[in-house]
């Protein structure tokens, strides 16, 4: 056998488009449901960091630096593996979303760190001398601004984070390339793993390009 007709055969990915594509949508929703609460979950745990009571700024390091560290194919095991034993039992879509969702917001969290400490201490002052309330600044004068600034890193984490979710293979979810993996093993051939590579390039490349444009447009304004 050839390399096209061992990696590019068309009647394999023909047959196994239909099953591709099931994994693909499965893939996309994954992805969406992690950027939501880990950017949620990211501000949350900036703002907590810098601006919180002592115990609650200290759980908040605590949490980014342990988050940080962990192999997120380790937390993945852990969350859907080992949480039965007290009671947690969690679906492989919504393991999947925890563990995923529970890194990215440590890193987003230092992304967000850093967007609002780049806003200029002036402004803070400024406002506190006009009255203005701690919910009012964030909202009105600091948050806009760091979100100028942090969305092309924030991009680039949420680039990482969707590549991230073949990972969830190994807790049984239908993603891309489970369903390509399955494929695979069905019709003894590989094609199916080039097609899920085709369809991650299609959902990736457009990102990837979105952060180079956003990158070049933040230096073009400085």
């Amino acid at each position: 056998m050839d390399i096209v007709t061992t990696f590019f055969n068309i009647d394999v990915l023909r047959n196994a488009f239909s099953l591709l594509l099931e994994g693909f949508g499965f893939t996309i929703l994954l992805g969406a449901a992690c950027l939501f609460f880990s950017v949620f979950g990211g501000l949350l745990l900036a703002l907590s960091r810098m601006y919180g009571a002592q115990p609650l700024r200290m759980l908040a390091m605590a949490y980014i630096d342990v988050f940080r560290a962990i192999p997120l194919l380790v937390l993945l095991v852990l969350v859907y593996y080992a949480l039965p034993f007290v009671g947690i039992r969690l679906s492989p879509f919504w393991a999947a979303t925890t563990a995923l969702s529970g890194v990215a917001a440590a890193y987003m969290a230092e992304t967000f760190r850093a967007g609002i400490e780049a806003v200029p201490w002036g402004q803070f002052e400024a406002a506190q001398a006009l009255g203005f309330s701690w919910s009012r600044l964030m909202v009105d004068i600091t948050l806009p601004q760091a979100m100028r600034l942090v969305i092309p890193p924030a991009t680039g984490v949420g680039v990482g984070l969707i590549k991230d979710t073949a990972l969830a293979s190994v807790v049984a979810m239908p993603d891309l390339l489970k369903q390509a993996t399955q494929a695979q093993a069905f019709y003894a051939n590989p094609s199916p793993l080039i097609g899920a590579a085709i369809l991650y390039l299609a959902l990736l490349l457009p990102l990837v390009r979105l952060v180079g444009a956003l990158e070049k447009r933040r230096k073009r304004r400085r």
